[in-house]
């Protein structure tokens, strides 16, 4: 399903009286608004640009305008003093977040200079090209009052690049609340019986993030499967090697009813547009139907890689999780607590199932396994490790209160010996050490799973919360 473009909204504020009172600074301001335009351009989010908007007249125009474009997110471009009664109506009407840009042309003004202007008009018109700063309380004691949702970045219009790593990152934050809404989430199976912390309430997910969830039945798989011809089944083992790193020891049976499973995956995501998936069948004696759970998890490593995220264990949540991860270009690793290393003071994390192949280090192990624990069959599974380097984690948490919220911690992926079980395992050392990460993560009472991404993303995570209206917890 193609992924429609991130729309921004952006326009500036001036008040119309200082236009003939001032020669030239109207057209000054909105050259800095058509420098901010070129500064959000990107590929695969567009940028509505309504330039100046100078009295409430136009800002009641300017409100129907970005509603009409579906704009996702506005930047207000704070480029001089403007009135409250100028602001309030665009952002109203449009009802999508704010982020405040109070961004300063220089970092100071040239003070030698502005004083020696022989013409007071001029000079008053030089510094109201750089007062930005001063309509800000106005405007924030406005949106607080009407209950509009804003954020502030503070800083210059060049030369700055903490501040423009801040814009960036909200850009980020609103591309992956876009690419959640309408996420077409596939749920295949059932719960784990008695895993109670997984169960959630699937149309909370809906009207938080604004998912569509597609009920899938185990036949519709193993229907797919049946119909995989010979050449499909070679072509994709021959994919298989290409890509992992398949172990000697592999039964060549295995991988072929793999082979076959991981073609009808790639059916069943196509036809039912999937951007995600989460799946648990825990046997009925339908020969078929196990079959095709046991040989599910190298098709499903290879859709997780490629932008499509599968949770094992019919967890709902965490699947919500790895699509933010991955929608961030990070990953998204489905990963929960597998053993403590006080010696080394670290946590290793793992998970049986998919594993997310685009973060691993190195080239992924597939190994055959006997039996796969507390599940139906045997067959191969995936071995990796997250790559080593900075990782966050990342939980959507179902609270006390019938409310979303989102938890994360950033750590350190580190080298060191893991279990070779034919599981994703890895060292993960956090800045506050292996006990004290262990309780304060377990007090927000998550889930037993998190979704694991490469790159320390915290910030960005927040600012997705804001988006969102949730509470974001971060612990480290």
């Amino acid at each position: 399903m193609p992924t429609p473009p991130l729309r921004i909204g952006l326009f500036g504020i001036g008040l119309d009286a200082y236009w003939p009172q001032f020669t030239g600074l109207k057209e000054r301001l909105e050259g800095y608004v058509t420098r901010v335009a070129g500064k959000l351009g990107r590929p695969g989010v567009e940028v509505v640009n309504l330039g100046l908007v100078d009295n409430p007249e136009r800002a009641y125009a300017a409100g129907h305008e970005f509603r009409r474009a579906d704009v996702d997110l506005i930047f207000l471009h704070v480029t001089t003093y403007a009135l409250s009664s100028t602001v309030l109506p665009v952002v109203l009407r449009a009802k999508v977040p704010v982020i405040i840009l109070n961004l300063q042309p220089a970092p100071a003004i040239d003070y030698a200079t502005f004083n020696r202007m022989a013409d007071r008009t001029k000079m008053t018109g030089e510094w109201l090209a750089h007062c930005a700063a001063c309509p800000v309380p106005e405007i924030a004691n406005v949106f607080k009052r009407a209950g509009v949702r804003f954020h502030q970045v503070t800083g210059m219009l060049d030369d700055d690049p903490g501040c423009w790593r801040e814009v960036n990152a909200w850009v980020e934050a609103a591309r992956v609340v876009a690419g959640m809404y309408g996420n077409r989430l596939g749920l295949m199976g059932h719960y784990y019986s008695g895993m109670l912390d997984i169960y959630s309430d699937t149309t909370l997910q809906c009207a938080t993030f604004g998912t569509h969830i597609e009920i899938l039945e185990v036949d519709e798989l193993s229907a797919l499967r049946r119909e995989a011809t010979s050449a499909q089944v070679t072509a994709r083992l021959a994919e298989f090697h290409e890509v992992f790193d398949v172990q000697a020891d592999c039964p060549a049976a295995d991988l072929a009813e793999a082979a076959r499973t991981s073609v009808a995956l790639d059916r069943l995501v196509a036809q039912r547009r999937l951007g995600s998936l989460a799946y648990f069948y825990s046997g009925t004696g339908v020969a078929e139907n196990e079959a095709t759970l046991a040989s599910i998890i190298l098709g499903t490593s290879l859709l997780t890689g490629r932008g499509v995220p599968v949770a094992g264990e019919y967890e709902v949540k965490n699947v919500q999780a790895m699509k933010i991860m991955d929608l961030l270009g990070v990953g998204g690793s489905f990963t929960e607590y597998y053993a403590m290393d006080y010696a080394a003071d670290v946590v290793l994390m793992g998970h049986d199932g998919p594993g997310h192949i685009r973060v691993a280090e190195g080239r992924t192990k597939v190994r055959p396994l006997k039996v796969f624990h507390g599940k139906v069959g045997r067959g191969v599974s995936v071995e990796m490790s997250v790559r080593h380097g900075p990782v966050t984690l990342l939980s959507v948490v179902e609270r006390g209160d019938g409310k979303l919220g989102l938890l994360c911690a950033e750590a350190e992926s580190v080298p060191g010996p893991i279990m070779e079980i034919g599981n994703t395992n890895s060292r993960y050392r956090f800045a506050c050490g292996a006990r004290e990460f262990i309780t304060r993560w377990n007090a927000q009472g998550p889930a037993h799973h998190c979704a694991v991404g490469v790159g320390h993303v915290a910030d960005t995570l927040g600012k997705i919360g804001s988006l969102l209206g949730l509470e974001v917890v971060r612990v480290g």
